[in-house]
């Protein structure tokens, strides 16, 4: 106890800190390689909510001010280059060191992990018409429980002192993630390791979320005033477990994304195709339509979905939102019906409102977002275990909930700028979960056809999440804990240079 004492003082007594840019808006991290800002994303719909123009709903997608904006806000990099201002040849390039030190305690993972060290490099800039970034760090951990599991749900090596590897045990492990893309003034290419992150919900996006695992992928996006189109091919791994032979085996994703934004409405449409131990390069192509296409492959390999979505921002004060998920179906009467597991579909139904205003000078940003989200039993299953689930890494590329579940999300925000270099956020996010227990709830579960069952005797998981973080110049401080039926603690410090 006195250890982590110490390390809440560590973490106090640093002040100020800067984000450094990135040319994409993405997906938050709440896992593993966090920065100085704490729920970007969120407030990234905050601003959607009150701002005027049209609204997109595809992430990570191209930041516009990044280059023009590039210089304010990097120049104070450890390492900073730029070309000559009378060159033909424009470019820039910041580099950025970044610590940051841990404390988890959760009983889900059964497990308190301290100390928990991270440092790497953050590097960002751009070359003409290319931009991009690159986050690498290394971690060592250290775990109460004897047998040790990834708080991230991503790879990691244990080292045993038992064994000669270095006199302790620790947690050892590297995470990146990157951009590199290719822009013209209506068309972007990307090579990325991200998470796709499609629709206007936040917690609950039924097709492609942001609390999946990240993934190495390619995107074509494409802007036509008022509809966007964007194409993606991610490769994606069927095990957690690094020395799985599933692993021997290939998962690949290709999805397409279409929106048509007005001034206050925006629709979307997102079709996703799931290929096991196949690829075909045509699916990347935006004219292909996948849910057709997808009957020209072999069934028992390949996996679909398409779902739709809509957002209708009300007085610049509000939006309200939903998105409704097919990944199979008998026929449109059977799944009024609802009776039986060919007809697998989820929905989602959401509201936001925001606020900004002034308090003694200093800026402040209000907001509650509020979800419910019902998955029926088998989506984003398939035919046999660890093949074309549309998963990576074990976990749902869409709502995190999984199979057979209904959820509440209910979350009170506010953001305080303090001054030009601080700021300070908090949360209290309510989340009401019903998770079925019956066969077809998990993603490994086979698909057949029975008589569905949805959260059938499924007990109520309620927790209560109280949130907070200051933001300064170079370092970040911030807490979250978790009440009700899972207790979780994490304290995080970060520096960044």
């Amino acid at each position: 106890m006195k250890t982590f004492f110490a390390g809440i003082a560590f973490a106090a007594i640093f002040a100020f800190a800067e984000t450094g840019s990135s040319p994409v808006i993405g997906a938050e991290r709440t896992r593993n390689l966090r920065g100085l800002d704490y729920a970007p994303m969120l407030l990234e719909y905050h601003r959607q909510t009150l701002g005027e123009g049209r609204h997109f709903f595809t992430y990570p997608r191209r930041d516009t001010t990044f280059r023009k904006e590039f210089e304010k806000n990097n120049s104070n990099a450890m390492a900073y280059f730029k070309s000559e201002d009378n060159s033909s040849h424009k470019f820039a390039i910041a580099v950025s060191p970044v610590f940051g030190i841990d404390y988890r305690s959760s009983t889900a993972l059964g497990d308190t992990i301290w100390p928990a060290f991270d440092g790497g490099l953050f590097i960002r800039g751009f070359a003409d018409s290319v931009d991009f970034d690159l986050d690498a760090r290394i971690y060592s951990e250290g775990h109460s429980a004897k047998k040790p599991k990834s708080y991230d749900y991503e790879v990691f090596d244990v080292q045993k002192k038992d064994k000669g590897d270095g006199g302790i045990d620790y947690v050892s492990f590297a995470r990146y993630r990157a951009h590199l893309g290719f822009n013209s003034a209506w068309v972007r290419l990307q090579l990325a390791r991200d998470v796709l992150h499609w629709g206007p919900g936040y917690y609950n996006n039924l097709s492609l979320n942001q609390f999946a695992l990240p993934y190495n992928m390619l995107s074509l996006d494409v802007t036509f005033g008022p509809l966007r189109v964007f194409s993606v091919y991610a490769d994606l791994r069927v095990n957690s477990w690094s020395y799985s032979k599933d692993n021997l085996n290939d998962r690949n994703l290709y999805a397409h994304r279409y929106e048509l934004a007005f001034k206050n409405v925006t629709f979307g449409i997102s079709e996703l195709q799931i290929l096991y131990n196949e690829n075909k390069p045509w699916l990347f192509v935006p004219i292909a339509p996948l849910f057709i296409e997808k009957g020209n492959y072999t069934e028992r390999v390949n996996n679909g979905a398409l779902a739709m979505d809509f957002n209708v921002q009300m007085f610049r004060k509000a939006r309200i939102y939903g998105e409704f998920f097919l990944d199979d179906m008998e026929s449109p009467y059977a799944i009024y019906q609802n009776n039986y597991s060919n007809n697998r579909w989820a929905a989602m139904l959401g509201l936001q409102v925001a606020h900004d205003m002034e308090v003694k000078g200093k800026f402040l940003q209000l907001g509650s977002i509020a979800e419910i989200a019902r998955v029926e039993p088998f989506v984003y299953c398939h035919y046999d275990t660890a093949r074309a689930q549309i998963a990576h890494l074990g976990l749902p590329l869409g709502n995190p909930n999984g199979p057979n579940s209904l959820a509440v999300d209910w979350t009170l925000y506010g953001q305080l700028f303090w001054n030009s270099t601080a700021k300070f956020f908090f949360g209290l996010h309510n989340k009401w979960l019903w998770k079925g227990i019956d066969y077809g709830s998990g993603l490994d579960d086979p698909y057949k056809t029975v008589r569905k069952r949805f959260t059938h005797n499924a007990p109520l998981q309620y927790t209560i999440s109280p949130s907070f973080s200051y933001v300064g110049r170079y370092a970040s401080f911030e807490i979250d804990a978790d009440f009700g039926d899972i207790r979780a603690f994490f304290v995080r410090s970060t520096l960044h240079w």
